[in-house]
């Protein structure tokens, strides 16, 4: 800490003589003419005499990200927008003001250089200085090697630090954006309309999982962040909405994990008439469609501890199995003979496969007072979904764990539900919604029932929503996308964090003393 406070101290003595030198130590503003990307791709195969010829004049921003000093003249590498760009100062071109200015800058300096483009000896595309003007100081030490850091927690803290100095982070985050805008893109070419739905609700609802609890003052009533959108769309969709979509911020209080980050980001649509086999041809389409808007390619290299993978979401490479399917189809050889659909029967034949699976693995945890379909479910979990790399649906859930989910019409015990897996994680969920009013009520009564049996993720009653079915609801699929984990199968992150730019952290411990600030 020592260190740092030396460092702002003599940078911010610096900034002085900058200021004595005639420039502004904070400015307001900088016209320039290319972004250093623009220059990269319009001349980076024009050779030097060609741009002699040319005389390309240009006025160009950026971060220095190294400095090299030789004499009367010296080198900078400009960093913008993820590229980087070498300028040449000579004090004779710029002047000697200007060159004291040069010698006053640190890395991490912002600048704004007026010049034109030349190729220097070596053949490197570069701008020839003859003007400079300063744009900002960094009064901290940008670290030497970022990667080397031992607390992987302060790249997510210090994240604009983590965009300076990794490239390839950034790029996520490009990555991000432009999957946002593929969907988008995709639905809106489908007629869907995109709406905005409250993010604090009365009745924590749409979604299995316990809520984070805020209180509104002038009402003083509890409400509940977000935990989904869904009963919000549906209710749209009862008045007319028949294609609506929402990309949303989702909160649940549950752990933190590589897969799981409090706040998060959604897709969610729905579209009337239509259900879950044809919601589940579409979100296939658009993540296809996603996977080439975003790398160029529906392959996606996907690195695991036992070596790459490559993951194709190309719509031929997909498989479908409903969950009983996948039980059966990844069933370990060590707990004995293959499941058959019968076993799947009855409550006791479902806790017999349990217990013969734990014979083997026993890592399942069992409760014999749970629902038989969230044993089911449970044992899906702990059988198949370590197996499922390449895309995967898996279909036809339970309807004990799908409380908003329409029964399929030969099982009522099931219901036309489908996930939709890869990289071994859960990425979208999707159903035919249940639009009828009084099957809805026994469901949340089920649910409270649950809830008083212990379990706090349960569905609460929901007598609006309810209300709302009774004027009509068509026949309506709808899905969730997991906008985060999507991202994190096509830019080979293996943790939520690295794809989210401020995760939650725990909160930083205080410093026995801080470096000397502005605002110390």
């Amino acid at each position: 800490m020592a260190f740092e406070e030396n460092v702002y101290d003599l940078r911010r003595d610096k900034l002085k003589q900058i200021e004595a030198l005639g420039q502004e130590s904070y400015p307001r503003r900088y016209d320039f003419t290319h972004t250093a990307a623009q220059i990269i791709s319009e001349y980076s195969l024009k050779t030097g005499e060609e741009l002699d010829a040319a005389r390309v004049v240009v006025r160009v921003v950026g971060r220095i990200m190294a400095i090299r000093q030789m004499g009367k003249a010296g080198f900078v590498h400009l960093q913008q927008g993820g590229q980087r760009l070498q300028v040449y100062v000579k004090k004779d071109a710029v002047g000697e003001k200007n060159f004291e200015l040069y010698k006053l800058l640190d890395i991490g300096d912002h600048i704004g250089v007026d010049g034109y483009l030349f190729r220097t000896r070596t053949g490197e595309l570069s701008v020839h200085a003859d003007g400079l003007t300063f744009l900002a100081k960094d009064l901290l030490p940008l670290p030497e090697k970022w990667h080397g850091l031992t607390d992987v927690e302060l790249r997510y803290r210090q994240r604009y630090v983590d965009l300076v100095m990794n490239p390839d982070v950034r790029e996520v985050f490009v990555k991000r954006s432009k999957l946002v805008q593929s969907l988008r893109r995709s639905l809106d070419g489908r007629g869907f309309i995109e709406v905005e739905t409250p993010m604090m609700h009365a009745i924590a609802g749409g979604a299995v999982a316990r809520p984070f609890v805020t209180h509104h003052n002038t009402l003083d009533i509890d409400l509940f962040l977000r935990i989904a959108p869904e009963l919000y769309l549906k209710r749209l969709t009862v008045g007319g909405f028949d294609r609506v979509y929402e990309i949303n911020r989702n909160f649940r209080n549950e752990g933190l994990g590589w897969r799981w980050n409090p706040e998060f980001t959604m897709l969610e649509f729905y579209q009337a008439y239509a259900d879950y086999r044809e919601v589940m041809q579409l979100t296939m389409e658009l993540v296809e469609q996603a996977a080439l808007d975003v790398n160029g390619t529906t392959k996606a290299k996907w690195t695991l501890p036992d070596g790459d993978q490559e993951i194709n979401f190309a719509l031929a490479n997909w498989r479908r199995m409903t969950m009983r399917e996948a039980i059966i189809h990844f069933w370990p050889e060590a707990a004995g003979a293959k499941p058959e659909m019968s076993d799947f029967a009855s409550h006791e034949s479902v806790g017999a496969l349990v217990k013969r699976f734990n014979s083997a693995h026993s890592h399942m945890a069992y409760n014999p007072a749970e629902p038989t379909g969230k044993t089911i479910a449970n044992l899906f979990e702990a059988v198949a979904e370590e197996h499922l790399v390449q895309p995967t649906v898996i279909y036809e859930f339970p309807a004990a764990v799908s409380p908003l989910s329409k029964n399929k019409p030969d099982e009522p015990d099931w219901v036309e539900r489908f996930e939709i897996f890869a990289g071994k994680m859960e990425i979208a969920n999707g159903f035919s919604e249940l639009n009828d009013p009084e099957e809805q009520r026994r469901r949340f009564e089920h649910q409270i029932s649950e809830r008083e049996r212990g379990d706090d993720e349960a569905h609460q009653m929901d007598e609006d929503y309810i209300r709302a079915l009774s004027y009509g609801l068509p026949p309506t699929g709808g899905l969730g996308l997991g906008i985060d984990r999507l991202t994190m199968l096509l830019t080979d992150s293996h943790t939520i964090r690295d794809v989210i730019l401020f995760p939650l952290l725990r909160p930083e411990k205080p410093q026995s003393k801080e470096p000397q600030t502005p605002h110390s």
